[in-house]
């Protein structure tokens, strides 16, 4: 048992010299993140940039566009906005094959960009491209609009989503905040914004908690793979510093000195105490960014892609003698910025997008305002898994598995409605799928894994309770309390590790054979 002992001392011990410096990172760069998440570019934010659409604006309506264009089958998604390069053009995706009515998993992919005027489809993205977007992008008409360069990927642009559109055209507003935006080099849309205080403050932020200088570099590749085994030797590094920490308290007794740690004061005895106090969150934290990667795929359930077409009886088509796009406009605020065709549950819709708020649903064919009854939403949901549905539920406020957070958080920014439907499968997933009764999409869904993975990771990581999110700044007092005893405990560890390396080196110049005696005869440590 002594030697058992002594070998988890020495385990904890030159482990927690590798590590400690993440683990002061993860904790000071996660206070950071706290108030300034990493930059995206939200759907309310991108709206509420767009301008307004105008009759005048557009020439071609919707199918003489696709015509021209050449896409005559099914679409996925069909939108049109004056957001390429400031002209009004729509964006149309085709739909992708099917088999058996579920859809293939697919990477997503650029939308194909019509000019809604003379019905030229955007082959490239130049550089005058470009800037005419920025500067229909920013406020008051974009003059202090400057081109900086194109980018693959850079600090900003490591998100997965933005591959579509890569090569990106990187430009600078000129505004007061010091924004740069990029511009997509395959449809010309502004796809991310970046402020000087968002930049700023991720270098202390995102870009360290993620280890982000690893990627876009040779690393790129093993990223993943670095961040999994640097948080498990951190679980095992912490699991047994707790271990030791707990055998060298002593409890019932005390020390010689009357204290009942070892080590009368200093560095050690600092990261002896904040150790024992700390332990439980560090420990927490570190497994739970492992599960936020979804190491190995653990967390994924294999569970069946949702019959979209199943349940929309097809892919997006415009109906037959469909209303005119001044006639759309017409029924729909002034201040519409977008009008995408939507189809959902058997009917084709247009969704008349503002700056803020929900869209305005319009008949396609009538231009007429629709409004869903439940009972058609639901019976057409019950198509899209071929389960029976257990029970269905209309929220009116966010619970432990639907909820909203701040843009600026990892999981913020999404469209999160209220009232919603949830609608219950008795599948062996325990499939949960959340609907707009007002439009009629499907926000998301949600199955046993991934409830799991909100627990392991969300939960645990951000802790995005509700009730305690609901009463900040109690949130902050708690998570910047136990984030600053995370990391003066890891920076404690630092110094002692430091010094430790310090004793080896100067053992070690004395001569191999002496250090490694001293070595051996020191009472082991943690």
């Amino acid at each position: 048992m002594p030697h058992a002992k002594r070998w988890l001392f020495l385990f904890h011990r030159w482990l927690g010299v590798l590590l400690c410096a993440f683990f002061a990172l993860w904790f000071v760069s996660g206070v950071v993140m706290m108030y300034v998440g990493y930059p995206k570019l939200t759907p309310a934010e991108r709206l509420a940039h767009l301008p307004p659409l105008r009759p005048a604006a557009v020439g071609l309506e919707p199918a003489q566009a696709l015509a021209r264009a050449g896409l005559e089958g099914p679409l996925q998604d069909l939108r049109l906005a004056q957001a390429s390069g400031g002209r009004a053009v729509y964006l149309a995706t085709p739909a992708a094959p099917d088999e058996a009515g579920v859809p293939r998993k697919r990477k997503s992919r650029a939308a194909t960009v019509i000019d809604a005027n003379t019905g030229a489809v955007l082959r490239r993205v130049d550089r005058a491209h470009a800037v005419a977007s920025a500067q229909a992008f920013a406020p008051g008409g974009g003059e202090g609009v400057a081109y900086l360069d194109v980018v693959g990927e850079d600090a900003f642009t490591h998100s997965r989503a933005l591959d579509p559109h890569r090569p990106l055209h990187r430009l600078r507003l000129g505004d007061r905040d010091g924004t740069v935006v990029y511009v997509s080099g395959t449809t010309g849309e502004v796809v991310r914004d970046a402020t000087r205080t968002e930049r700023v403050w991720n270098y202390a932020g995102a870009w360290l908690h993620w280890l982000y200088p690893l990627r876009g570099g040779v690393f790129d590749a093993y990223w993943a793979d670095v961040v999994n085994w640097l948080s498990i030797a951190g679980i095992a590094a912490a699991l047994a510093g707790t271990v030791v920490g707990v055998l060298r308290w002593r409890f019932a007794g005390r020390y010689q000195s009357g204290s009942r740690s070892p080590y009368r004061g200093g560095m050690m005895r600092w990261h002896h105490v904040l150790g024992l106090l700390f332990a439980l969150t560090t420990t927490t934290w570190i497994f739970s960014g492992l599960m936020s990667m979804n190491p190995w795929k653990v967390l994924d359930g294999g569970a069946p892609p949702l019959r979209l077409q199943a349940m929309h009886e097809g892919a997006l088509a415009l109906p037959p003698q469909p209303a005119t796009v001044q006639a759309l406009l017409a029924a729909a605020s002034p201040n519409t910025r977008e009008l995408q065709w939507a189809r959902t549950a058997g009917r084709t819709l247009v969704l008349a997008h503002g700056p803020a708020g929900a869209p305005q649903v319009l008949e396609a064919a009538t231009a007429q305002p629709y409004a869903w009854g439940e009972g058609a939403l639901l019976q057409a949901a019950a198509r899209l898994l071929p389960y029976p549905v257990a029970r269905t539920e209309t929220l009116q406020a966010y619970d432990l598995h639907y909820y909203d957070r701040a843009p600026h958080t990892m999981s913020g920014g999404a469209d999160k409605p209220l009232p919603v439907l949830r609608v219950v499968f008795d599948d062996p997933h325990a499939t949960w799928v959340h609907i707009d009764p007002h439009t009629g999409a499907v926000l998301g869904r949600t199955d046993r894994h991934r409830r799991a993975s909100r627990w392991l990771f969300a939960m645990l990581h951000s802790w995005d309770w509700r009730p305690l999110l609901e009463r900040r700044p109690l949130w902050d007092i708690v998570l910047i309390g136990l984030s600053l005893g995370g990391a003066a405990l890891s920076l404690t560890g630092v110094v002692i590790g430091w010094r430790r390396l310090g004793m080896f080196r100067r053992s070690r110049a004395v001569g191999g054979h002496r250090g490694s005696g001293w070595a051996a005869r020191r009472e082991p440590q943690p």
